[in-house]
């Protein structure tokens, strides 16, 4: 992937490089701890506080998916086993780490950002899978669309797809898939068993209290995060939150400078951003926001764009062989 940066960007980014702060990663060690720490005190009170446990259990849960983000990306240490470990906890259930890490690698491929034939993330759909969806099913890609069919119908629509992808895959032999399910599931088991018998918390009230709305919750960091253009660096969002949900999805909602950095800690994007910011605004083609809140107003119950990738003149039939990657598979 080419980066494009001038020779004081390039400088910038080398110095902090080489501060404490980056070269220990203490502020991802302490965000690591305090996650798993909060996650495990907030179990261990639900005797106590009950119901009251429940919404910041869910914003743990979301922060940790956060961090299995960063953590994909080289953070906090040099060895991707023992990054791998920190993130494989599965505290949202949905999906294994594995199948995440993978597809998000594939996603930081420049040139293939929102093609639904090759970027495993994006949120369009090439015209075959259109056509065969149907009215409802149409109807329920225009909704996905909106903030608030987002939230409502989003997670539908990721384990529907990652669900149809994983057995696509598994049935044509794929190596791997199932041993990567195994693991994931018995993980899960052991978790929510663990739950119910040191907390007395029930399994629903986890899976459908904290586990369903975390989920929904990390698919409005995504929305809008990316658009169809020709020019790549204007595929990515420049969504300037200030605001809690900004720290809970740990600074990616710069996400120009995410994919233009990939590998650049989520503490020291801001300040990169801030030394830049007229030169992306302008390089990512004015695609910023000013927040959440913004978009929400913009676009809650507006869709912000088609469904159907712009490139995705394909009709039934004639589409060239290969699978489909994971459309609507992942919330990240």
């Amino acid at each position: 992937m080419t980066v494009y940066l001038d020779t004081r960007h390039r400088r910038l980014v080398k110095l902090l490089a080489r501060t404490f702060m980056a070269r220990s990663e203490w502020p991802t060690w302490i965000l690591l701890i305090g996650v798993y720490g909060s996650w495990l005190g907030l179990i261990a009170a639900w005797p106590l506080l009950g119901y009251w446990t429940l919404p910041p259990l869910i914003l743990v849960v979301v922060l940790q998916q956060s961090l299995q983000h960063e953590l994909i990306h080289g953070h906090p240490t040099p060895w991707p086993r023992i990054n791998a470990a920190l993130a494989y906890p599965p505290l949202g259930l949905w999906f294994p780490y594995p199948l995440y890490r993978d597809s998000h690698l594939a996603h930081h491929r420049r040139e293939h950002l929102t093609d639904p034939t090759l970027d495993p993330e994006s949120r369009y759909v090439d015209g075959e899978l259109w056509e065969r969806r149907g009215t409802t099913g149409r109807g329920l890609l225009w909704l996905d669309k909106t903030l608030i069919g987002r939230i409502l119908i989003g997670p539908l629509l990721a384990l529907h797809g990652m669900v149809g992808h994983e057995v696509r895959r598994w049935r044509q032999g794929e190596q791997g898939v199932l041993r990567v399910w195994l693991v994931h599931l018995g993980w899960v088991a052991a978790l929510l068993t663990s739950i119910q018998h040191f907390s007395g918390m029930p399994l629903l009230v986890y899976v459908l209290g904290i586990a369903w709305p975390a989920l929904a919750l990390a698919l409005v960091r995504s929305f809008y995060e990316h658009r169809p253009a020709q020019d790549p660096a204007q595929r990515c969002v420049l969504n300037e939150s200030a605001g809690a949900l900004r720290l809970l999805f740990l600074n990616n909602t710069l996400h120009l400078v995410h994919h233009d950095l990939p590998g650049l800690p989520w503490y020291l994007i801001p300040r990169v951003y801030r030394a830049r910011r007229s030169a992306y605004r302008v390089r990512s083609g004015d695609f910023v926001f000013s927040g959440f809140l913004e978009l929400g107003r913009r676009f809650a119950w507006r869709a912000v764009d088609a469904p159907v990738h712009p490139s995705a003149k394909v009709s039934r039939g004639e589409r060239a062989g290969g699978e489909r990657p994971c459309v609507h598979c992942l919330p990240w």
